[in-house]
């Protein structure tokens, strides 16, 4: 895939992080495209798929880790070579809508993001989860793990989110919610509607 978007016509690019712990994937497409995704663990695979489908990205996603050990290192390293894969796509961001925010519902949950492409890492994450929450899905995705793969991502894009869970109860809801929220406002974040690059800096 190429990198960055001014004269390509799309805003391509795959990022490759193989550790001692993991061996991460991701070709992403913001413009657009088929959305694949297999991490060896369902309910990130599951929310995965919302952050394509509702992000508007063609997104793919192929991640092997050390689940025996723990599921951490595999939800980190994707938001970190995911991240990477945002920063390239982007390019100078000649033209990007820059700034969105949203709120987003699912049955009893409201989750609020808001979403800078802004060049500098910050991550606010709001989100109390139930204290009786378990672990999603079969190997088990700890909710708390959602707050890694955020952190890792906008410290690889250098971006700056806030995530706010406003209401909700169940624990799959809330997380669902605010993958949901972040895919719709990178969506218009990302939106090119001008030529300029959104900064009195004339660099993000």
């Amino acid at each position: 895939m190429t990198e960055g978007a001014r004269g390509t016509g799309r805003r391509q690019a795959t990022r490759h992080r193989q550790t001692k712990e993991s061996d991460v994937l991701v070709e992403l497409d913001l413009d657009g495209g088929p959305v694949e995704v297999s991490t060896g663990l369902p309910f990130f695979d599951h929310m995965l798929h919302q952050l394509g489908r509702h992000g508007g990205l063609g997104l793919v996603v192929r991640a092997r880790g050390d689940l025996e050990v723990d599921a951490h290192h595999s939800v980190e390293d994707t938001g970190i070579t995911l991240g990477e894969a945002l920063r390239a796509a982007l390019g100078d961001k000649a033209g990007v809508r820059r700034f969105a925010s949203v709120a987003v519902p699912l049955d009893e949950a409201l989750v609020e993001v808001a979403l800078d492409l802004s060049g500098r890492p910050y991550l606010h994450y709001e989100v109390a989860l139930p204290p009786d929450a378990t672990p999603l899905g079969a190997p088990g995705f700890e909710a708390q793990l959602a707050e890694e793969f955020w952190r890792a991502l906008v410290t690889a894009a250098g971006v700056t989110l806030h995530v706010t869970l406003r209401r909700g109860r169940n624990t799959h809801h809330i997380v669902e919610a605010s993958f949901k929220a972040v895919a719709r406002a990178l969506r218009d974040a990302v939106r090119v509607e001008g030529a300029d690059i959104p900064s009195t800096k004339g660099v993000l």
